[in-house]
């Protein structure tokens, strides 16, 4: 898969929790272009182009990154501030997917701009069902500026 043509990524350090959602996006053929970082630091280079991804475009960000809370490097919540505190990235879906209980988390990555938080359901067909809702709502469904219109608002300060 070429790193520009990623339609989720996601990020989580669970290799269960990474596997079992990709197993859901592919089954319900929603999207073959998944990829997985497993720490809050390469999810940055990732979607800030640098590091090992330097070769990636602002051009051809994901339709969707799938974020957990607790990731080792830097955390969840630092990923989604940094994201949204960007005019490249702020527009990019965000659905936190964590197992955290936390009201505070959950207040907290609102007050940043996350698009959605969802607890991750223990059970395996709830977690499977949920994540193929979330993969069809986000990359199907919804519709988001077209990237050139992003950045013109961006260079304008808007």
């Amino acid at each position: 898969m070429k790193l520009n043509e990623t339609d989720i990524l996601l990020v989580e350090d669970s290799q269960d929790d990474a596997e079992l959602a990709i197993h859901a996006l592919r089954r319900e053929h929603l999207t073959n272009d998944i990829f997985v970082v497993r720490d809050g630091e390469e999810a940055l280079d990732f979607l800030f182009c640098r590091g090992p991804f330097a070769a990636r475009s602002f051009e051809h960000p994901p339709k969707l990154v799938l974020l957990d809370l607790k990731l080792p490097k830097v955390d969840g919540i630092e990923v989604l501030k940094q994201l949204k505190d960007d005019p490249r990235t702020k527009t990019i879906p965000i659905v936190i997917l964590t197992s955290s209980k936390e009201d505070q988390d959950l207040v907290r990555t609102y007050d940043l701009g996350v698009n959605s938080y969802i607890q991750k359901p223990v059970d395996f067909e709830h977690f499977r069902q949920t994540v193929k809702t979330v993969g069809m709502y986000w990359t199907l469904i919804n519709q988001r500026p077209a990237v050139h219109e992003i950045t013109k608002s961006a260079g304008q300060g808007l």
